[in-house]
């Protein structure tokens, strides 16, 4: 198996769509999007089934809820979906979107957190740039999307190509095997698999052994909270994705999309 860093977010889903990779770590609005787009990839395995990526604020201000985010400034990486997430939160905490003061940040998240440049972000996820901004001494509030009108959604899913799926199925599944093997060992043994992902660290980006021990504690029971197997996905959810999508103007009203048709449960 090669592993392979993307360099954008979005390069994951044009590396499957041109062959050019088996699998892909993607999240389930994104491939909901892409389909949209007639690119034709597909989900096979949730991995994270809850949302990382939440709203967050110091502990310290005077925002209590996301209603308290109008008349404020938000960092955010300048992604229409972002925003959208954001504005229904609000929304939905009876707050006045149209009040929200938005500001690009770019992938500078922590940086305009720490520095006060913002009053809150969006675009962080709550086992990485929480941790790190805490590390830092700041404590944060957090504002869970599924909390706040938006679809309780699968956070990280692992994707196929249709066409490298219906030609290496087998293989897949028995990837998927392996890996739920790994995910089991991992919730068995936690210390034990944090010290072998610490010991194949990218030497040029070290980890922080604490930062990833938190992290691990935090993404064991958002990858396995006892209401599916390994991996699976219901047509439920990916409804729900594609309805609020469409409902808040990141996929076009009249698209077609069969929420069966984004996603397989290969029987892991």
């Amino acid at each position: 198996m090669n592993l392979e860093t993307p360099a954008d977010t979005n390069d994951a889903i044009k590396l499957l769509a041109a062959g050019k990779a088996d699998l892909a770590i993607s999240y389930q609005m994104q491939i909901a999007q892409s389909r949209a787009e007639d690119i034709p990839v597909v989900s096979v395995a949730a991995l994270v089934r809850h949302p990382l990526d939440q709203i967050f604020v110091r502990a310290d201000s005077d925002i209590k809820s996301p209603k308290d985010l109008a008349g404020k400034k938000v960092g955010y990486p300048s992604t229409p979906l972002n925003e959208a997430m954001v504005n229904t939160m609000v929304a939905s905490d009876n707050g006045d979107p149209s009040q929200v003061k938005y500001t690009d940040i770019g992938w500078d998240l922590i940086p305009a957190m720490t520095t006060g440049k913002v009053d809150a972000i969006i675009g962080g996820y709550i086992n990485h740039e929480k941790l790190l901004i805490e590390k830092e001494g700041i404590p944060l509030r957090t504002f869970d999307p599924a909390d706040y009108g938006v679809p309780d959604n699968y956070e990280l899913v692992l994707a196929a190509s249709e066409d490298g799926l219906a030609k290496h199925e087998d293989t897949i599944r028995k990837f998927l095997k392996a890996a739920a093997k790994g995910q089991a060992y991992t919730v068995q043994n936690p210390d034990q698999a944090l010290n072998i992902l610490l010991e194949h660290e990218n030497k040029d980006f070290p980890l922080d052994p604490d930062v990833e021990k938190q992290s691990l504690n935090i993404l064991l029971p958002m990858m396995d909270d006892g209401s599916a197997g390994f991996g699976e996905q219901t047509e439920a959810s990916w409804e729900a994705v594609i309805q609020w999508l469409k409902d808040h103007g990141q996929i076009k009203s009249d698209t077609t999309i069969k929420a069966q048709d984004a996603f397989r449960n290969l029987g892991v």
